[in-house]
């Protein structure tokens, strides 16, 4: 099936850069693929977008259609230069662009499950081989607070998409090498480069794979950007008095001084004991006074005896 004007069926215009020739073919893709697309003409729409993407993306069948295609008719055979091989357009054996030959190749764009065809249609003749660029994938990676702190390699198994020699997609189970970097913060990413989605064609580069990092919960450290958060159990006698305690941070366990006086909420800031970077975190130690849950008879004696010697009213700010 042969169509008036490949620009329109892109909706571009005719300056449109390639960019832009890319950018509407996978909008359109997206939204006119038949197993992924619920409009009532979108086989036929996605064989035209995908005819007319196939012409103008090649820089030497854009610059012959531009100069011999102004005056297209529709139905009319496509007359391409003088040497230009006229059966570029020819899909193996068949008519080209029929689209249930790519659903390897939208599998990877939309993570469905595709059958198993070569995404090309089994060439084109005539034709030097189609490039086309892997996708980038993008997925989540967990990893310990330790993880971060450290550094680490870890191993993540993955199905991956892969081109086999016979140009098909197939799905293999790969298993990669991770390096955590020191000081990798939650959103951040990892980039393993050319581990996305598969390349077609000769010269053409497998996309990147993006792992955004996620922690797993470790208490009792939470991550707040670079600092670490950490609530440390204190008895009534060491916050009233001052003591000297211990504390765990990432790194081990160090010693706290806990100001007389202090309350519940009270937080003390242990500078440089977060996550390593340039500028590295701080741990946050919050206090939380923890008193016998069930006193014995000389414990509230003693309770009692402190109440008389230091009578006050903490809820007096309150207006009670």
């Amino acid at each position: 099936m042969k169509f008036r004007d490949y620009y329109e069926t892109l909706g571009l215009d005719r300056n449109a850069s390639a960019d832009d020739i890319k950018r509407a073919y996978r909008r359109l893709a997206r939204k006119y693929h038949p197993d992924v697309s619920k409009e009532p003409d979108a086989e036929a729409r996605f064989k035209e977008m995908k005819e007319a993407y196939e012409v103008l993306k090649d820089p030497e069948k854009r610059a012959a259609y531009d100069q011999f295609g102004e005056n297209w008719e529709a139905g009319q055979e496509f007359q391409p230069p003088p040497g230009w091989d006229g059966s570029s357009f020819t899909y193996g054996g068949g008519e080209f662009g029929g689209a249930e030959h790519f659903s390897d190749f939208f599998e990877t764009l939309f993570g469905g499950r595709g059958r198993e065809r070569d995404p090309f249609g089994g060439g084109f003749s005539g034709y030097r081989e189609a490039r086309m660029n892997g996708e980038d994938v993008n997925a989540r990676i967990q990893i310990s607070l330790a993880d971060s702190f450290h550094g680490a390699t870890r191993q993540l198994a993955l199905e991956v998409p892969e081109v086999g020699s016979d140009g098909r997609v197939v799905r293999r189970q790969k298993t990669l090498n991770v390096t955590i970097p020191k000081g990798i913060t939650a959103g951040q990413r990892i980039r393993l480069e050319g581990q996305g989605g598969p390349a077609f064609g000769s010269g053409a580069k497998p996309g990147d794979l993006y792992l955004t990092v996620e922690f797993t919960p470790q208490p009792p450290f939470e991550a707040r950007g670079r600092d670490i958060h950490v609530t440390l159990p204190v008895t009534p006698a060491e916050a009233v008095l001052g003591r000297t305690v211990k504390a765990p941070t990432l790194g081990g366990t160090v010693e706290v001084r806990i100001p007389p006086g202090s309350s519940t909420g009270k937080k003390l800031r242990l500078k440089g004991r977060g996550l390593p970077g340039r500028e590295a975190g701080d741990q946050i130690v919050e206090l939380r006074i923890v008193v016998p849950e069930k006193p014995d008879s000389a414990t509230r004696a003693l309770y009692e005896e402190l109440e008389k010697a230091n009578p006050q009213n903490p809820r007096a700010g309150l207006g009670v």
